[in-house]
């Protein structure tokens, strides 16, 4: 008689034969998704569909329209990029994969000169092999065999990353004869990973476009924002000056005890950028009276705004600071989303017509009493803090609203300044294995919100993606008015 597992996925208890695979598995419950099963959580671990069960346990299935889901489909897809290259241009033809840029990530091709046409002609190379239907493989190799094979293809980011790896062996992931090493997992086929668009941008760049979870049925046509494509370009090219193009680069400068050096170059390099706003915002002293710093969560807004204070103070000018986060309604007075839960998101969570009315009534010189927000309480408080501007005084407002113009409706254009900040993370892992942009401030922000929130990690990430689907509709949509 075969021996049984049970498994348990959602309200639905089975009974396989053991050994059958989690792709068998999954195939009695794609109904329940709408887009192709492309990984697992086997009692809450990350796990291939390639696997088999051989214990009763729970079972969870994730398609692009999750978190999870999406980051398989990207890494995924990141592969089914650097096979469609070797195979369009050659062996000997790379691609690095540089950083995210909306809902996609910019690449450059490594040799070569890629042009318009042929950027199309590697997007129906990929197609081909997505059509291929290719199981991506996972093999245990020797770190040292591997540390060789890549020196013999010439994938130096790659060596100097595996230097740094303790352990005795490793997983490589082939297909098509492509073998690559990825951090975190990929689907079973090639053939799950259906949707996608390349956009030519200039030089050897092009941007990869996919699904993401705010919008998982179609891919959206690339939206080119010259600002912060421009202020990428700049930061990547700065890396690279000061020899830091991956982690790898940044073991070399921890391993030699350098990375106090690195910390002075990297605030050196903020703070220039400090300088020249605060020149700009000087020269039009007479006109500017509001300094509006915005950017998505845990960005660095209020690190920036009390920065910023001290170059312009250096300037002779008496500069204030306000948050816009002291603006909240009451918690009981903020509005809902369709879940029922509180929306701190939406710019409605706000007090907007108070603070136009406070900015005002500073304009014309008048004193007013400011608020404070107590986050643990959800009260707004009044205790005793006033402000009221001089002729030439200047008010720096951070928040994550501040380059909505329907925030400062009131006021005119003229007297307003508009700041985008964001940690721009160019410093990837290797060149096909990039970091989030967004998982550097999701770390933020568990910090933040446990120091001076109130609450903890979990609280933290149970809320993110609604703080991402807040960004997405209300932050960056405005970037190009900074």
């Amino acid at each position: 008689m075969d021996r049984v597992v049970k498994i348990n996925y959602q309200d639905a208890a089975k009974e396989y034969k053991l050994g059958t695979t989690l792709l068998e598995i999954s195939k009695d419950f794609k109904e329940n998704h709408k887009y192709p099963i492309l990984i697992s959580k086997v009692d809450n671990q990350i796990t291939p569909l390639s696997e088999i069960v051989n214990k009763n346990c729970n079972i969870d299935f994730f398609d692009r329209s999750s978190q999870l889901g999406t980051t398989v489909y990207g890494n995924s897809l990141r592969f089914i990029l650097v096979a469609a290259v070797k195979r369009l241009f050659g062996a000997d033809t790379d691609v690095i994969v540089e950083h995210s840029i909306d809902k996609g990530f910019y690449c450059e091709l490594f040799t070569g000169n890629l042009t318009e046409e042929l950027t199309v002609e590697l997007e129906n190379v990929m197609f081909k092999i997505v059509n291929e239907d290719l199981l991506f493989k996972k093999v245990s190799v020797l770190r040292l065999d591997a540390v060789r094979y890549f020196k013999n293809k010439n994938q130096m980011d790659k060596v100097k990353l595996l230097k740094y790896v303790s352990n005795s062996h490793i997983n490589l992931q082939v297909i098509d004869n492509v073998y690559d090493y990825f951090f975190g997992e990929l689907a079973f086929s090639t053939k799950d990973i259906d949707n996608f668009k390349l956009t030519y941008i200039r030089d050897n760049g092009f941007v990869v476009s996919f699904p993401d979870i705010y919008n998982p049925e179609v891919t959206m046509d690339y939206t080119h924002h010259d600002k912060l494509f421009d202020k990428f370009y700049d930061y990547t090219k700065w890396g690279r000056n000061i020899q830091v193009a991956n982690a790898a680069d940044l073991n070399d400068y921890v391993s030699t005890g350098k990375y106090n050096e690195l910390i002075m170059l990297a605030e050196a390099y903020y703070d220039s950028q400090l300088s020249i706003v605060a020149d700009k915002i000087f020269d039009k002293k007479n006109d500017i009276k509001f300094v509006l710093i915005a950017g998505p969560s845990s960005s660095g807004k209020t690190t920036t705004a009390r920065k910023l204070k001290i170059y312009l103070g250096s300037k002779g000018l008496k500069t204030h600071q306000i948050s816009i986060d002291d603006y909240f309604l009451n918690r009981s007075d903020t509005p809902k989303d369709e879940n029922g839960e509180y929306d701190f998101e939406c710019l409605e969570a706000l007090d907007v017509k108070l603070f136009n009315d406070n900015l005002t009534k500073l304009l014309e010189g008048e004193e007013i009493s400011l608020p404070t927000f107590n986050f643990v309480t959800g009260k707004r408080e009044y205790n005793g803090k006033h402000l009221q501007m001089g002729a030439d005084d200047i008010v720096i407002i951070e928040g994550l609203h501040g380059i909505n113009e329907k925030l400062t409706e009131s006021i005119d254009h003229k007297n307003k300044y508009k700041i985008f900040v964001t940690p721009l993370t160019q410093l990837n892992i290797d060149n096909h294995n990039r970091i989030h942009t967004s998982d550097t401030r999701r770390l933020r922000r568990i910090v933040r919100d446990n120091r001076y929130r109130g609450y903890s990690a979990a609280e933290t990430l149970k809320m993110w993606k609604k703080v991402r689907a807040g960004e997405e509709k209300y932050i960056f949509p405005f970037q190009d008015d900074a």
